[in-house]
């Protein structure tokens, strides 16, 4: 059990740096996951028996980098890469031997996975797979694709990268603008499927949040004049702080507008007041600029006692205007009802292109609220019955659930 719990630990800690720094070596993003694949097979297998090592990811980088190896020698394919992978030996005992942390290649990982040569709508998806460890099938529901489909492609895009011998480095300056804002995405995509995890309950996303700040933060220590850089972690610092208020002492989802205040954490949103306030100086706005603003409006409560949710609505007005996601579009709806009223937000939210929402969890459930203000009780109850379908949280489930028994006998 114990070597089963430490293989895990090594999985949610390192996976990503592992992958990213094989890649870079064997110039293959499939052989190097198929390398580390085994090799974490391996340690359950022989962990068990002959412990845990001193260096759990030293240990699974030998294994790994000597599965990658006999596989290039097998196939007599990319020799070019022979060379660099048999130097991971020393790499491998240095790191063994020594308090030496390997280096962190996750960045050049993302930036390739950006690369113009990459179909845009597969480089998102690539770098949550590849950098961040999501399942295919769990991209494929994000981005409303058939998880076969989605794992098909992504399966022929690293294949294009090993054909295309694209270059395991960061761009350089002039490159950089344009593979960015797919970098950008990714981190927060990753983000937020950690967020969406409210009751806790599975580490591997609880632990993906973290990751992706720290991605985060890594791309703030290249990029520390990117606005749109600071925007980024200054919003996910701002989600990061209510994390513990986002549930009750019972375990139970508390939404956002009924959160203690008490339970934020102040030095994290201090942190995103200043990047935000840094970014807003070059003049450059942007979208997580934008939405870390409307975060940071939110933030104010714990100072004021009040949301102004007119300052909000206008935010997610410029939002729109920047990046009309359908999240904008719903989250400027929930905010013009609070601002101007239920009706006023039902009529922009009716406005979204119903195929669009179908599946989209948020404006049924934010849907439910409004009909609920508006005394639409029937219709309320529906739409409340539609978002607990499409939730997959048990503890929004619940409060969902809870909040749809009020329209059932008016």
């Amino acid at each position: 059990m114990e070597a089963r719990r430490a293989v895990e630990q090594a999985a949610r800690d390192s996976y990503a740096r592992l992958i990213a720094f094989l890649a870079a070596r064997s110039r293959d993003v499939a052989a190097a996951e198929d390398a580390l694949a085994d090799a974490f097979q391996a340690a359950l297998e022989t962990w068990p028996g002959s412990g845990v090592p001193d260096k759990p990811e030293a240990w699974l980088l030998t294994v790994a980098r000597r599965r990658l190896t006999d596989a290039a020698r097998h196939a007599r394919v990319h020799t070019e890469a022979l060379p660099t992978l048999l130097a991971l030996t020393d790499e491998a005992h240095d790191l063994a031997a020594t308090d030496m942390v390997f280096p962190d290649e996750r960045l050049k990982l993302l930036f390739v996975c950006a690369h113009p040569a990459i179909d845009p709508a597969l480089r998102t998806p690539l770098m949550l797979q590849t950098v961040l460890g999501l399942p295919a099938a769990h991209i494929a529901s994000a981005f409303l694709v058939k998880p076969v489909a989605m794992s098909q492609r992504l399966v022929r895009t690293k294949g294009k990268i090993r054909d295309a011998g694209i270059a395991f480095e960061l761009p350089e300056a002039k490159e950089l603008p344009e593979r960015l804002d797919t970098v950008l995405e990714a981190i927060y995509a990753a983000y937020g499927s950690g967020w969406d995890d409210v009751a806790g309950a599975d580490p591997r996303r609880k632990g993906l949040a973290r990751e992706a700040l720290d991605l985060g933060r890594l791309l703030l220590r290249l990029l520390p004049t990117e606005p749109e850089v600071q925007g980024l972690v200054a919003l996910m610092l701002h989600c990061e702080a209510r994390r513990e208020a986002r549930r009750s002492a019972r375990g139970t989802y508390v939404p956002l507008s009924e959160q203690d205040t008490a339970h934020w954490s102040r030095a994290m949103i201090e942190e995103a007041e200043q990047l935000l306030n840094i970014a807003v100086q070059a003049n450059r706005i942007g979208r997580f600029q934008l939405e870390a603003a409307i975060q940071s409006v939110h933030a104010h409560r714990a100072r004021t006692g009040y949301t102004d949710w007119e300052a909000i609505a206008l935010l997610y007005e410029g939002l729109v205007r920047f990046a009309p996601s359908l999240g904008a579009q719903v989250g400027r709806a929930a905010a013009i009802a609070e601002a101007r009223g239920a009706t006023t937000g039902w009529r922009l939210l009716e406005a979204i292109p119903s195929e669009d929402v179908k599946n989209y969890q948020p404006y049924w459930a934010l849907a439910a609220h409004l009909f609920k203000r508006m005394e639409q009780f029937p219709e309320a109850a529906a739409a409340y019955s539609r978002a607990i379908g499409l939730c997959e949280d048990q503890a929004v489930r619940e409060f969902l659930t809870q909040q749809a028994a009020g329209t059932q006998s008016s």
